[in-house]
């Protein structure tokens, strides 16, 4: 949901986490888990969510975890950019969390911090998003179990675009031009978010590329990656694209407002889209570069893991199983009732009255014809490097294939440590 994405974490948070960096700060802001029932004696459990901005979700959370029996659920909610800074500095302490929500992630898996949640997955698996499924499989097992699948696409207004007389862009080009021909003194024509960090997977993408090959090779470095950055830094000095918009592109505010023509955004903003501009709004995928390119949709999403190194491992297991298999009213609640998700449950996705018509039935549409899903030995310290690159190739002018080649020799040093 929309308060961080996995494509919009707090870039200090995200390089600290990736470092296994514990800040003292950071455990005062997370609360130091007072009036937690039982301590980790086994009877009580913690989870922690990171503020999600869709009104009424706070308070869905804590009516699920009420209404288990078997053991008194407290809910940590935290707030702020720096979530998983929080999250990881939590989880060296004695007040970690026994459940927490997050993103695959190998390293959680390989450092033995995150549960196997095979057994309680299996009886199901068949009924989940496939691409969920492998996204959180490492060596045959499944850990974590995915609550939301969020894809994020570029919003824009049809009555803007007939009337500066454009079509929806369906190659890079087109969409610098589109993002050209709407600003005015007033709206620019695009907003990509404040440091364009949050295209960056799209990028490669709609390249025709890929951060990873099947086996754990960089494939991001080509040539048509390098054209796109190179045609994101011309978007970038044209005047055209929003900067230093007063919330990140997570946030709906500046398309609703009209500071801009197109937004990157995800499906959770709609509803808050809807109700202020009506049927004023379409959607498009990430346009194609290059001539051997494609189309794409980043799906995001957020997923509920164990902590294997808590007091309260098989109990956490079994409340994780109760909320996120077994009780799919409350699946359907979280993914369509504050907001627009896709349901990683074929059966809900396919049944969410919410997602069957209009603007959501069309996000749905691109999802599956165009969604892409985070590899899970991508890891923290990958995703900082590329940004490096976009910061230093779009927003500095630096030279694409020499910033690819300094990205591509420091993920090979990190997939040398996770993989030998």
């Amino acid at each position: 949901m929309s308060a961080i994405s996995n494509n919009n974490w707090n870039r200090r948070s995200i390089l600290q986490a990736a470092m296994g960096l514990a800040a003292a700060g950071g455990l005062a802001a997370c609360g130091s888990n007072t009036g937690r029932s039982g301590g980790g004696s086994g009877k009580g459990l913690v989870q922690y969510f990171h503020a999600y901005g869709e009104a009424g979700v706070e308070q869905a959370v804590k009516r699920y975890a009420k209404a288990y029996k078997e053991a008194n659920v407290t809910t940590q909610w935290i707030t702020g950019n720096n979530f998983e800074q929080k999250l990881f500095a939590a989880l060296l302490t004695d007040n970690a969390p026994d459940v927490f929500e997050f993103h695959p992630q190998i390293q959680m898996v390989k450092s033995g911090q995150v549960a196997d949640l095979t057994d309680i997955i299996e009886p199901v698996k068949d009924d989940f998003n496939q691409a969920d499924i492998k996204s959180h499989t490492v060596d045959g097992k499944i850990y974590g179990v995915r609550m939301i699948d969020d894809p994020q696409f570029l919003f824009y207004r049809p009555s803007l675009f007939e009337k500066a007389k454009i079509e929806v862009p369906t190659t890079l080009e087109e969409l610098i031009e589109a993002a050209d021909k709407l600003t005015t003194s007033k709206v620019k024509g695009i907003f990509l978010g404040n440091d364009l960090t949050n295209v960056d997977r799209p990028l490669i993408w709609s390249a025709g590329a890929d951060t990873l090959t099947a086996d754990n090779k960089p494939a991001f470095n080509t040539d048509a990656v390098a054209e796109g950055l190179k045609q994101l830094r011309g978007l970038f000095t044209s005047g055209n694209l929003l900067l230093d918009a007063p919330a990140d592109s997570w946030d709906p505010s500046a398309f609703i407002q009209g500071l801009t023509a197109m937004q990157w955004c995800g499906m959770w903003a709609m509803p808050a889209m809807q109700k202020a501009l009506g049927d004023d709004i379409g959607i498009f995928p990430f346009p194609k570069v290059g001539s051997a390119g494609k189309q794409s949709v980043y799906n995001g999403g957020w997923s509920m893991f164990v902590n294997a190194k808590g007091k309260n491992v098989e109990a956490a297991k079994e409340y994780v199983k109760w909320l996120w298999i077994d009780q799919k009213e409350y699946q359907e609640d979280f993914a369509t009732s504050y907001g627009f998700h896709i349901p990683p449950r074929t059966s809900l996705a396919e049944s969410a009255d919410k997602l069957k018509s209009g603007l959501p039935a069309e996000g749905v549409k691109l999802f599956n014809e165009f969604g892409h899903f985070d590899n899970i030995g991508w890891t923290q310290a990958m995703i900082a490097a590329f940004w490096d690159v976009i910061a230093n190739t779009v927003r500095k002018n630096g030279d694409p294939k020499a910033a690819l080649d300094t990205c591509e020799k420091k993920v090979n040093a990190e997939l040398k440590k996770l993989f030998g």
